[in-house]
């Protein structure tokens, strides 16, 4: 499956923003979708992801709280609700897909799509 992330931008610390993540096929046999980030000089971090129902989420603690996700398997929709936003959660945003894995925070994702830029900023 091809994914392709968008909603990014420039928003002032304590706003919101909504990322979405568009499939180009059906997710509703994919396990587990979640988003990931990257800062310029920095490792790739987990951000969150959601069971292949929805009846899972899992978080990194600094999101914990601040950020919502959620998929739309009848329209093979992620998406990444993020509140609250601080100057730290400034990164490109990826989606991705683990179709088969169980662990939502480290298991193995195997469909990557392209980022979306995310800078909080006053």
């Amino acid at each position: 499956v091809q994914l392709q992330a968008s909603g990014g931008g420039l928003v002032q610390p304590g706003g919101s923003l909504r990322l979405s993540c568009a499939a180009s096929g059906t997710i509703f046999s994919i396990n587990a979708m979640g988003w990931f980030r990257q800062a310029p000089g920095k490792e790739q971090e987990f951000v969150a992801a959601v069971s292949r129902y929805g009846g899972a989420t899992s978080y990194a603690d600094s999101v914990k709280g601040r950020f919502t996700i959620s998929r739309d398997n009848a329209d093979n929709m992620v998406y990444l609700q993020m509140s609250s936003l601080k100057p730290d959660d400034t990164s490109v945003y990826h989606c991705a897909a683990g179709a088969t894995i169980s662990n939502l925070k480290s298991g193995q994702y195997d469909s990557w799509g392209q980022g979306t830029q995310v800078t909080v900023s006053s």
